[in-house]
């Protein structure tokens, strides 16, 4: 894929500098409209609010948003997700968008993140999408959220911890899908023993969106008890 050439973010630089790629019509389909507010939201209240660094910007689309949204290719149909440190809503709203048949949870314990997430999901009129503010190891989140068949997590904690945090919300037969990057296999070796007490069984990593030009690389773990 030909990357696309963006202007250098300045004091004057707006959302509409960064067009949605062409790819984005084809991952967002019947919510691609929503998917462009929500880059814009990121771009705007996201970067004012410190969520979003102006460097973030010209890479909001690819590095961000779609990166999130393809995970949902590792996700069976009609399914109930937490996403846990859900932050500005990244997997958890391109998620979403991507895939309405998703029943999603964004959970967030920070009181400006999870404000800005339920105002995106009012603003984008989101009927699969509850905001829930808190820790996953809450005793009220858990309460609130009970089991789900996935949890995902994007830059949220070391493998070993975020096992412990995640596969207490997924039911048995369920699994736990981290976005990780290139050191997830020495996590993977170095965390076994923690992924096990968790009740964590056989890790799968594996690439998701090879149409765009950074795919994204996921750590699956089923939970077997």
């Amino acid at each position: 894929m030909v990357e696309q050439e963006h202007p250098t973010p300045t004091e004057t630089t707006a959302p509409s500098d960064f067009p949605a790629p062409a790819i984005a019509a084809e991952i967002f389909k019947e919510n691609i409209t929503n998917a462009i507010r929500y880059h814009h939201l990121l771009a705007t209240d996201g970067l004012e609010r410190g969520f979003m660094g102006p460097r973030e910007l010209p890479r909001l689309w690819e590095r961000h948003i779609l990166n999130c949204a393809v995970i949902g290719e590792a996700i069976n149909p009609g399914v109930t997700v937490a996403d846990i440190g859900s932050g500005a809503g990244l997997p958890g709203i391109p998620l979403a968008l991507a895939r309405p048949d998703l029943t999603v949870f964004l959970i967030e314990p920070l009181l400006k993140r999870s404000t800005f997430l339920s105002e995106v999901v009012a603003s984008l009129d989101l009927p699969n999408v509850t905001v829930l503010r808190g820790r996953a190891e809450d005793k009220d989140i858990k309460k609130q959220v009970g089991t789900v068949d996935v949890v995902t997590s994007r830059a949220v904690a070391p493998l070993g911890k975020l096992c412990g945090w995640s596969l207490p919300l997924v039911a048995k037969g369920g699994k736990m899908l981290a976005m990780k990057g290139s050191s997830v296999h020495e996590e993977l070796a170095r965390d076994g023993a923690q992924i096990k007490k968790a009740g964590g069984g056989k890790a799968k990593i594996f690439v998701v969106g090879a149409q765009l030009s950074e795919p994204t690389t996921v750590i699956e773990i089923p939970k077997i008890r």
